[in-house]
């Protein structure tokens, strides 16, 4: 009798547990199934900005049910890196990955640790190169160039104005060297991947706006430090001559370099553009330097834009720089000058004051070149 009733016991126990498995598992959201939802961005304020892709190293949320026991998460062949406490059973936080992949299948896919794949439509958004800078926007034809920007990937081309493409030395992902072609002229540089074609907002060999260039010499100062013709112990000429100051400098001692009044410098003073004046914060300054000893005391200054005299509170270069006897393009952003002036700059018909002055505490033995001053835009008008 007593087994009688622990078989009918038992029966209806498992009975009882099967059916209370099955409502538990009816409760659950998509009967305990794994599923996507939808994609979104994780900023709060923008929760209903849906996604069907993202661009590489994007943060997004993956919204759905039953994602709780997520291992390994994929977007075409690129494996993503989970952090456990950003995912729960309706939400995942993750970061497309950065890598480049080989297969694109267009798929997000998670795995589980129960065996189960989830799949879901959804793009990596491959980036077009960014064309950022050159080390020199100077550099000679047969010569390596060093372009510098992101989103490099291969097969990729470079091609130079003159429509006359260059020969890879190496390629990474965010610096290519480059040899210049014969018949490279100036103006912007484009490189094109699988993923788009970028042209750079910079000039190669950028002759605009030169407003001193020693070719030939006018101003005031310093006639004796043009470099017409380099010999043995002088740098390669990039643009013609160039200034070369080879002298000991000392502390606060002063020392203008090249430059003068409109009336010196003649034309040339009249190449800084009247939009540059106007709006400085849309333009750079830039000039091509070659520091043969380290630039690591004393100061230099520079004048350029300025419409009635000089000005001796201008714009600071400080030290230190080395550039290990190469040619490098220096960048400074117009409006840094303007504002050191502490006036507001004025258009002037008749041209503007120059000067490059060192003055400065500190003694420097100096050895540096000096080329292509000019101001020119932030931004290539398209």
């Amino acid at each position: 009798m007593k087994t009688i009733q622990s078989i009918l016991f038992l029966s209806a126990a498992i009975a009882i547990t099967g059916i209370y498995t099955s409502c538990k598992k009816e409760s659950l959201p998509n009967n305990g199934e794994p599923q996507i939802r939808y994609v979104r961005i994780t900023a709060p304020e923008s929760a209903d900005s849906l996604l069907v892709g993202a661009y590489q190293s994007n943060l997004i949320a993956i919204i759905g049910e039953n994602l709780q026991d997520a291992q390994e998460i994929w977007f075409n062949d690129q494996k993503a890196s989970l952090t456990p406490t950003y995912i729960t059973s309706t939400t995942i936080l993750v970061s497309v990955p950065a890598e480049i992949p080989k297969e694109i299948s267009n798929t997000l896919k998670i795995l589980f640790s129960n065996g189960k794949t989830l799949e879901h439509h959804f793009k990596v958004e491959i980036s077009e190169p960014l064309v950022s800078a050159m080390n020199s926007e100077y550099v000679l034809t047969g010569n390596v160039a060093t372009i510098r920007g992101d989103y490099f990937y291969e097969p990729l081309t470079v091609t130079f104005t003159g429509n006359v493409q260059g020969e890879l030395v190496s390629v990474e992902d965010k610096v290519i060297r480059v040899i210049v072609p014969e018949g490279a002229e100036p103006g912007p540089v484009t490189v094109t991947t699988n993923f788009g074609v970028t042209s750079s907002d910079f000039w190669f060999r950028d002759n605009r706006n030169i407003f001193i260039s020693s070719d030939p010499f006018t101003g005031w100062w310093n006639a004796s430090f043009v470099v017409e013709t380099p010999g043995p112990d002088d740098p390669p000429a990039i643009n013609g001559n160039y200034i070369r100051v080879k002298r000991d400098i000392g502390g606060w001692n002063w020392l203008e370099v090249a430059g003068g009044p409109p009336d010196a410098m003649g034309d040339i003073s009249k190449n800084i553009p009247d939009e540059a004046i106007l709006k400085p914060e849309d333009y750079n300054l830039k000039f091509e330097v070659n520091t043969l000893k380290p630039y690591n005391n004393n100061m230099i200054k520079i004048n350029a834009g300025l419409s009635k005299d000089f000005n001796n509170d201008q714009y600071l270069w400080a030290p230190p720089y080395d550039t290990k006897g190469e040619w490098q393009t220096v960048v400074i952003p117009f409006n840094e000058i303007a504002t050191s002036y502490g006036e507001s700059l004025s258009v002037s018909a008749n041209g503007y004051y120059t000067r490059i002055l060192f003055h400065g505490g500190g003694d420097l033995d100096c050895d540096m070149c000096f080329d292509n001053f000019r101001i020119v835009p932030k931004v290539l008008k398209k």
